[in-house]
This record gives C-alpha cells, sequence and structure tokens, in this order.
C-alpha cells in the first residue's frame, strides 16, 4: 500500500481518512450564470445568509458513508523464533503458536457521492484501494456491499456499485465556473461521527500536491473544516451542485487546519463515465515535457511578456514530434484558449482524449506559428536516472561552477546516450549564479542561447555574448531537459 502521507515545510500533506486508507470530504459553491455565487437557504432583512439548512436537506441524502477491509499479514507475537537459543526454550516452529504469523483485517473509512440513481457512488481510489470487501451506509440506514465498478489512481477517483433503485443523487456542477471566494460546503463522515456538514470559502484554484499519484491534479482548495474519513465526500456550492470531491488536507496535526483539497467536478465525472463506460480511462498525450516560463526565462526567450509554457523535450515518435514541436518552443494556446500553466497543459490534454486533433499556437525564435497534433493515448514513462560525477575541471569563475567534459562513459553513468554531449556539473558554488538558476551537480549543460557546448572555453564565450540578457542554457537532468535563465555576475 501507497503512503499516503507527505512532509510539507513545517506540516503535513494527508489524505483524509480515518484509518490509513481513507480521506478527507469538503463542498464547494457555484454561481449563477452571471458568475456570482447563487445563495440559497435563509436570508435575513439585511441580505445576509442565515442558514444552508435547505440546501443541507438536499445535499445530505446523496453523501453516503464507504467501508472497506482487507486481510493482510501481521508479524508473529515472538519474533526471534528463528535463532537457536530460543528454539531451545520454545520448540519448533509449528509445535507451538507462538510467533506465528496470522491475518488481521485492516478497516478503512471514508465517504462517497451517490451520482446515479441505479447505485454508481463516486469515491477516491485510495479510499478502496486494495480493498478485498466493501459496503456503503446510506443516510436512510441501510447498508448495502459494494463492488468495484473502475479506480484510477492518477486522478484519485473510483467508481462503486451497490444493488440499489432509486437512490437520491448530487447534480453536478460547472467547476470551471468556481471563483476563488465562493462560500462551499463539505459533507462527509470525518472521524467516524456520522454525516457532518462544515462550512468554508473556494480558497484557491489548481492546486496540485503531488500526494497522490500526482499525474492528473488539479485541486480546488478550501478552509471549509474537513478531517480523517471526509475523503471521497461531497464539496458542494450553495445551490446545492456537486462541484468537487474531498480528497486530501494539508496538516501539521493529522486534523483539519483550514487547508483542504478537492478534485473538481468536471474532472471528476468525466473520469466517473469512463470508469462505467470501459472500467478504465484514457487520456491525450501530446508527448512533451514543459515548464513554467519566469520573467528571466521570458527575457533570455526575447519575450516582452511572461506568458505561456517552454518545450524542454520532445519525445521521439510522438505527436508533438510529428507535428513538428520542438524543444525550446513556446506554446501560447491550444484550440485557442492561453495556456500559461503546466498543469492546465497537461491537464488539458489528457481531457482532449487519444486520437483528438488538436492546434497548438506556438512561439518560435520570436516568431508565432500554428502547429496541428493528433494525440496519442496517454502511457506512463518510467523516469530516468543517474548518478553525479565526482571529478572536477576548471570552468568560468562568473559561473560559480566547476565542469568537466561528457565523456560515453560518465554519459552511461548518467543514464544518458553514450553518445550525448555536453558539460557535466561538477561542482556548484553556493550563492553563485549557476547556484540560483537552479543548476545542480550532475547536471549536463548542452546549449547556450541555443549553441552547444563542449568545452568549458565555449560554455564562457556563450554566456559573454548574453550581454545584460540573461543566458538561455539548456540543461539535461537524469535525461530530461529542462531550461535554465542564468544571470552572469
Amino acid at each position: 500500500m501507497r503512503s499516503l502521507v507527505l512532509l510539507v515545510g513545517c506540516g503535513m500533506l494527508v489524505s483524509c481518512q480515518s484509518h490509513p486508507w481513507s480521506a478527507a470530504s469538503s463542498i464547494v459553491p457555484d454561481r449563477d450564470h452571471a458568475g456570482a455565487a447563487a445563495p440559497a437557504g435563509n436570508i435575513s432583512p439585511q441580505g445576509t445568509v442565515q442558514s444552508y439548512a435547505d440546501t443541507v436537506d438536499r445535499v445530505a441524502p446523496a453523501v453516503v458513508t464507504v467501508r472497506s477491509a482487507r486481510r493482510v499479514k501481521a508479524g508473529g507475537q515472538f519474533p526471534f523464533l528463528g535463532d537457536e537459543f530460543f528454539r531451545r526454550f520454545f520448540g519448533e516452529p509449528g509445535q507451538r503458536n507462538f510467533g506465528a504469523p496470522r491475518d488481521e483485517v485492516e478497516h478503512a473509512l471514508g465517504s462517497g457521492v451517490i451520482v446515479r440513481s441505479d447505485g454508481y457512488i463516486l469515491t477516491n481510489h485510495h479510499v478502496v484501494d486494495g480493498a478485498e470487501e466493501m459496503s456503503v451506509d446510506l443516510g436512510d440506514r441501510r447498508t448495502f456491499k459494494a463492488k468495484l465498478t473502475g479506480s484510477d489512481a492518477p486522478s484519485d477517483l473510483a467508481v462503486l456499485k451497490i444493488e440499489a433503485t432509486n437512490l437520491p443523487v448530487l447534480t453536478p456542477g460547472d467547476s470551471d465556473k468556481v471563483r476563488v471566494g465562493d462560500i462551499c460546503l463539505a459533507v462527509g463522515n470525518p472521524l467516524g461521527l456520522g454525516q457532518t456538514v462544515t462550512a468554508g470559502i473556494i480558497s484557491a484554484k489548481g492546486r496540485r500536491t503531488d500526494l497522490s499519484d500526482g499525474s492528473f491534479e488539479d485541486f480546488l482548495q478550501t478552509d471549509a473544516p474537513i478531517n480523517r474519513g471526509n475523503s471521497g465526500g461531497a464539496l458542494v456550492n450553495t445551490r446545492g451542485e456537486l462541484i468537487g470531491i474531498n480528497s486530501q488536507i494539508v496538516s501539521s496535526t493529522g486534523e483539519s487546519i483550514g487547508i483542504g483539497f478537492a478534485i473538481p467536478s468536471n474532472m471528476a465525472t468525466s473520469v466517473m463515465n469512463q470508469l462505467i463506460t470501459k472500467g478504465k480511462v484514457s487520456r491525450g498525450q501530446l508527448g512533451v515535457t514543459i515548464q513554467y516560463i519566469n520573467s528571466d526565462l521570458a527575457a533570455s526567450l526575447g519575450m516582452k511578456e511572461v506568458r505561456g509554457v517552454l518545450v524542454n523535450q520532445v519525445s521521439r515518435g510522438g505527436a508533438a514530434e510529428r507535428a513538428g514541436l520542438k524543444s525550446g518552443d513556446v506554446i501560447l494556446a491550444m484550440n485557442g484558449t492561453p495556456i500559461n500553466d503546466v498543469n492546465t497543459m497537461r491537464n488539458r490534454v489528457a481531457a482532449a482524449g487519444p486520437g483528438a486533433q488538436v492546434t497548438l499556437q506556438i512561439l518560435r525564435d520570436g516568431k508565432p506559428l500554428d502547429m496541428h497534433a493528433t494525440l496519442d493515448e496517454f502511457k506512463p514513462e518510467a523516469n530516468r536516472s543517474g548518478r553525479a560525477p565526482g571529478g572536477g575541471a576548471p570552468a568560468p569563475g562568473q559561473l560559480g561552477l566547476s565542469v568537466e567534459p561528457l565523456t560515453p562513459d560518465l554519459a552511461e553513468r548518467l543514464g544518458l546516450p553514450r553518445t550525448a554531449q555536453g558539460l557535466v556539473a561538477d561542482r556548484v558554488a553556493p550563492g553563485s549564479a549557476a547556484s540560483e538558476a537552479g543548476i545542480q551537480e550532475g547536471d549536463v549543460i548542452q546549449e547556450v542561447n541555443r549553441q552547444p557546448v563542449r568545452s568549458a572555453e565555449e560554455l564562457r564565450a556563450a554566456l559573454q555574448k548574453s550581454g545584460d540578457r540573461p543566458a538561455l542554457v539548456r540543461v539535461n537532468r537524469q535525461g530530461r531537459t529542462i531550461f535554465l535563465p542564468v544571470r552572469v555576475h
């Protein structure tokens, strides 16, 4: 079972569950067609909302408790019976039960949302991951055995099925219309106390935590209190529309401190529909690695505005290469919609699906171009790893960096093709220009301002030609290409 806890700064990022499995839930608001939150419930003469009881009455029956269990091997009571000395006192294994491994049942508690009246329930993948038995408790105190229809680790979503009809359901809202500052409600079963409703606002959108698989995260962040056991529960707006599935919290204690995350309803609906119809999720893949563009990178690229995402690397034979994309291109928009965020780009490509035809508006050497690509099906690629070398050689003093030529043997040690060329960063001085730019020991410097560098002298000359503008340095790090803007002191 994969770990569901990640230390972040002074706090912890945890999935909100009662057992090491379960997770948290929260609720988010939606808005009217004009984009403003549409309040529901009782309103005072002064115009302030006094109660969300009417909204809760509509929502609560469609939020359920999900229980799961699996058998695990527990360690023996006496772990030293394999030792000859202890066997003299306790006998041979099998003669006694002391220390014999035994099966134990591990239980997990989470929440879920009824999404179809014929018994389909949406919850978190980590609530049911590895479960051998599952059951669902409804608000009317009925309990049903549940079967897994499908589960998707990259989005942390799963769909269960119970044999029941005419069930109350939650209508999905449009999570794209949710705005920071909207009121939201979270409904679930925190800490096994029973169904609980909490209120807050949407604190942020488009968050990524990397706690789950990390592949396709686009969280709504909320300060509505959510705790262990809320995972898979509903995040709703004040009109009672489902806008998110609660998934994670950040906490120094393991309990709510007002930083929770929910999977947007639009993503959840897409994943849910595929799991119900196909039992799996298919996603589009462009075949590039990309990075954010900051002001220094924009200056290095000769851009007047900080916008778009930078293509680091193009996969051989992939959709991007077939379309003509190259490393160093800046993707400004996809199908006419501006792209300024790596997470947004990845999610939009994934949502388009394999076989989709997309138009990319790019910037290459300062010139705008349109590229047309037919997306492949997403397939996770194993990360290549390497080890930093230990030798040393002279390099430009202004950069605060020691480099050595990349030999075939050294390239192989770093997980690169033996034919790869460049300079290996052997030592990076703290506080130097190289360190401030993000260059790390073991990085392979391949280009400066689009010019290949093979020696310390070539590196020094290329940096000097940058003048007052940051140098655009192309680096290969453990098989992945990134661009770094370097300001030489």
